[in-house]
């Protein structure tokens, strides 16, 4: 009888270990984004040492004027950012989520993960095909879907007048949850905005323009080292990008007054990660003189601006604008650059990207895997930015539609492996890293919803 108990107590803690294991377990998790913030702290502090300048200080008033007068036209101010550099960049995180390990797996536990060949060592439950058809139905091959139904070869009477008659009735009855279930079969271009808008809960009221001049009035009293950031990320991204470098005022005006806005600490409240933290100079080390830094506890990383580019097409009006960025930062940009074993976080987004191509592209994977060209170190970099400033802006937007409508990013990674899959004929005759990245280096002609269809209905599982 005892020798039973001790079995059974034995299998017990066992089952509780592989619970703590699963889930990518919450201590390991803040774990590892403590150290990866620590290194960018010190990155931004050495910066500051280096320059010989602070993280803060505020303008004297004859800057201050000079900031309100061209607050429109930033875009024509070149100050000098040549010592400035981005305190990190996708490929420094990837490198950070591919040394992630779960000690609890160590051993072996998991039959299953060990034949998982790819980058990501970390077991996390992802979906499979199957799944997948399960929670994207909407897009299957009977449904209709604009960004293929709406092509010229098709008559609109098919399909996109009664879609866009049935957009306005959404509208009209300013019904959310309608309005999100209506823009998984994508969203026209004349109603996306206002649909967007309903599904974020975003409404123009006056106390939300009065919001956004108070954080104005904060960057034109106050300067940030992480301004110069924004700067520097604006100009190597967008400013040079065909399609935004025209919303380059845009673009400072909000990045500038998001970095101020401490509202947006709230998401910390449900991720793994914690704002960083600086000290009021001469305090370093005592906790009561620590401050949130930058106040919204976001330190922009190179890319950082292009979250903001494409919903430059749709809100021309700064406050809405910044509203609506903001908004879809917290519900989802957030995720691809936290560490979290949300389905929806960067770390599931990768071992879904790779379990796709092992399990249904099996002779790409181990070629490019071979010849030493991980498949996801073309792809994060994609997925990092939810595909902005690589797909054209019209498909984006549609890639956009669909997050909205299913609340959820996983699609950023079936997309990649949909790509991946598109170009296979020409990927498995690549030798090199190198020769696999330029035959995926321009995305800008592919067509979303085919890709997606195809790989997720057409593709034999």
């Amino acid at each position: 009888m005892l020798q039973e108990e001790s079995d059974l107590s034995l299998i017990i803690a066992q089952i509780v270990q592989k619970l703590k294991g699963s889930n990518l377990y919450s201590q390991l998790e803040r774990q590892a984004w403590g150290n990866w913030e620590k290194r960018i702290l010190k990155s931004l502090n050495s910066m500051c040492t280096e320059l010989s300048i602070p993280l803060a200080r505020k303008r004297p008033v004859g800057e201050q004027k000079e900031l309100l007068n061209k607050w429109n036209e930033m875009g024509t101010d070149e100050p000098d950012l040549s010592l400035f550099r981005p305190v990190y960049a996708p490929k420094d995180f990837l490198e950070v989520l591919i040394n992630l390990r779960n000690p609890n797996y160590e051993n072996g536990d998991s039959l299953s993960f060990r034949t998982h060949l790819g980058l990501i060592q970390v077991p996390l439950k992802v979906k499979d095909i199957p799944e997948l058809k399960e929670c994207f139905v909407e897009l299957g091959l009977n449904t209709g879907q604009l960004g293929i139904d709406d092509s010229t070869q098709v008559p609109p009477e098919l399909f996109e007048n009664e879609h866009v008659r049935i957009g306005q009735k959404v509208l009209a009855e300013q019904d959310s949850a309608a309005a999100q279930q209506y823009i998984r079969q994508g969203s026209p271009t004349a109603l996306r905005a206002e649909l967007w808008a309903l599904i974020l809960n975003i409404s123009s009221e006056p106390e939300d323009v009065l919001y956004y001049e108070q954080l104005k009035t904060n960057v034109i009293q106050h300067d940030l080292l992480v301004d110069s950031l924004i700067y520097k990320d604006v100009k190597l991204t967008a400013s040079n990008d065909d399609y935004y470098f025209v919303f380059e005022d845009y673009l400072y005006q909000v990045l500038l007054c998001f970095s101020r806005d401490t509202s947006v600490l709230s998401h910390f409240a449900y991720n793994s990660a914690s704002p960083p933290k600086s000290y009021i100079r001469g305090k370093l080390g005592l906790e009561e003189y620590a401050v949130f830094y930058p106040p919204n506890g976001v330190i922009p990383f190179h890319g950082f601006s292009m979250y903001v580019a494409p919903l430059c097409f749709l809100y021309h009006e700064p406050s809405k604008l910044y509203q609506i960025f903001r908004e879809m930062y917290v519900r989802f940009f957030f995720r691809l650059h936290s560490i979290s074993s949300h389905p929806s976080g960067i770390v599931s987004l990768c071992l879904l990207f790779e379990t796709l191509l092992q399990t249904y592209l099996p002779q790409l994977f181990y070629h490019l895997r071979e010849i030493g060209a991980q498949p996801l170190r073309i792809s994060f970099k994609w997925m990092v930015r939810a595909f902005s400033g690589y797909l054209a802006t019209d498909q984006l937007l549609l890639l956009w539609d669909r997050i909205l409508g299913y609340n959820s990013l996983e699609i950023l990674a079936v997309l990649a492996a949909a790509v991946f899959a598109f170009r296979a004929v020409n990927l498995m005759e690549v030798t090199s890293l190198a020769a696999a990245e330029a035959v995926l280096a321009d995305l800008s002609t592919l067509k979303v919803m085919p890709l997606l269809q195809i790989f997720l209905f057409a593709t034999v599982t």
